[in-house]
């Protein structure tokens, strides 16, 4: 076995891995933490607050489509540190704008770094996992973005009421010395070395090595289209639940973090449980359950709530609206092959985080004239599309990250495919 696929190494990667999304999970519940916060200081509507969550959507998504690209070009690790050292200076530098202008302009470029990594660090754990145990890895993986959002809850809790909101963004510098470490410690995946070596599938243009194969650009739309409405609800939900928790709840600061540490804590489980399930019964199948039971209990959460039964049903909701997450990082993984999978999963997941980016700011105006639990009940359609699309078009394990090959039906794919061009 080769010595970046030894199990001492992928641990670390993983460990290290873990760190960078839980930051990145900290980063993005800091900003629906201090909605509140910065729409007093600022002066800003609900609506133009939602925009700032909408710039960020987007930024995340140009990094997620670029840094994609360039990891296949450049390095999975080399890019990860890059973009972890931009989205850390560009978040401590939040701490210090004076206008909403200024805090708009720095959000968006530091999101380009919190999206291009988000987007590599999963591939580079997917390229480090054997098959069989992948999900499971890569679920509790995710778990630490959730982790992340339970870190912002109870730093918000301590600090906010305090001493305000911009120390929550300034102490966002320190993931800087875990990308050196990363840097200097962790080597390329295999697969990716193994592919760099092969000129002809590494030297074309991958955007165009996407669109030329009729298999891999039905898959790579499919890929947009569920990412589009998974993110749509998800950030939808992540940026205005706070708010709605303290404005139309009526709930105070405490109470409300306290509420999410509870929703942030079964999110976490439901993503590890998710991906230990995909592995056992198949990633298409648990990802389809966890959009369309999302689907469901949203609505039922928002229409027959009660103070008696909101953190039990803020708890269940938790543990269900992140399970898609806890398998998208391998199911999306294995769907495209070594050579353009950094370019295609960036890309698909990204391109979808673009259409996504109306959530924050279409729940901000629907909150103007209705209210903003009617926004969020509405994001039920949302997730029920994000688990119907791949349960009817996206086979999983089409492509194995971890040896580099495909699966024999894709390979006979494949083989046809160059006769044909032959």
């Amino acid at each position: 076995m080769e010595k970046t696929q030894s199990k001492p190494t992928w641990i670390i990667v993983f460990i290290a891995c873990f760190i960078g999304l839980l930051v990145d999970g900290m980063d993005i519940q800091v900003l629906a933490l201090t909605l509140p916060s910065l729409m007093e200081e600022f002066q800003i509507t609900k609506a133009i607050a939602g925009f700032l969550s909408t710039m960020s959507l987007i930024g995340m998504a140009l990094g997620g489509i670029v840094g994609g690209w360039l990891s296949d070009r450049y390095g999975r690790v080399r890019m990860a540190t890059y973009m972890m050292v931009l989205f850390s200076i560009g978040t401590a530098l939040l701490g210090l704008a004076q206008t909403y202008e200024q805090f708009l302009v720095i959000r968006f470029i530091s999101a380009i770094g919190i999206g291009a990594e988000y987007s590599i660090v999963m591939m580079l754990m997917a390229e480090y996992v054997p098959t069989k145990k992948r999900t499971t890895i890569l679920g509790s993986l995710q778990a630490a973005y959730s982790v992340g959002y339970l870190v912002a809850a109870l730093l918000a809790n301590a600090i906010l009421p305090i001493y305000g909101w911009r120390p929550l963004y300034i102490i966002s510098i320190l993931p800087v010395v875990l990308a050196i470490y990363i840097r200097r410690k962790i080597p390329e995946p295999q697969g990716w070395l193994e592919a760099k070596k092969q000129p002809k599938k590494v030297n074309k243009n991958e955007w165009f090595a996407i669109y030329k194969d009729p298999k891999i650009r039905a898959i790579f739309l499919f890929w947009i289209f569920t990412s589009t409405f998974l993110q749509f609800g998800f950030y939808g939900v992540g940026t205005w639940l706070p708010t709605y928790l303290i404005q139309e709840l009526g709930y105070d600061f405490k109470k409300m973090t306290g509420y999410l540490v509870g929703t942030y804590t079964a999110l976490i489980f439901g993503k590890i449980l998710a991906g230990w399930l995909a592995d056992l019964i198949g990633r298409r199948t648990v990802y389809a359950i966890g959009g369309i039971s999302t689907a469901i209990f949203l609505p039922f959460l928002i229409m027959y709530h009660t103070p008696g039964n909101i953190i039990i049903l803020l708890t269940i909701f938790g543990f269900l609206y992140g399970t898609p997450y806890g398998v998208n990082g391998t199911y999306m993984s294995e769907s495209f092959p070594t050579h353009i999978r950094g370019t295609a999963v960036g890309g698909a997941y990204n391109i979808g985080r673009f259409g996504a980016a109306i959530a924050p700011i279409s729940i901000g105006l629907i909150a103007q004239t209705h209210s903003i639990g009617f926004g969020l009940a509405m994001l039920g359609v949302a997730y029920a599309l994000a688990g119907i699309i791949p349960a009817l078009f996206i086979r999983e394990k089409m492509y194995d990250p971890f040896q580099n090959k495909t699966t024999a039906s894709t390979a006979k794919i494949e083989k046809n495919d160059e006769n044909h061009t032959a």
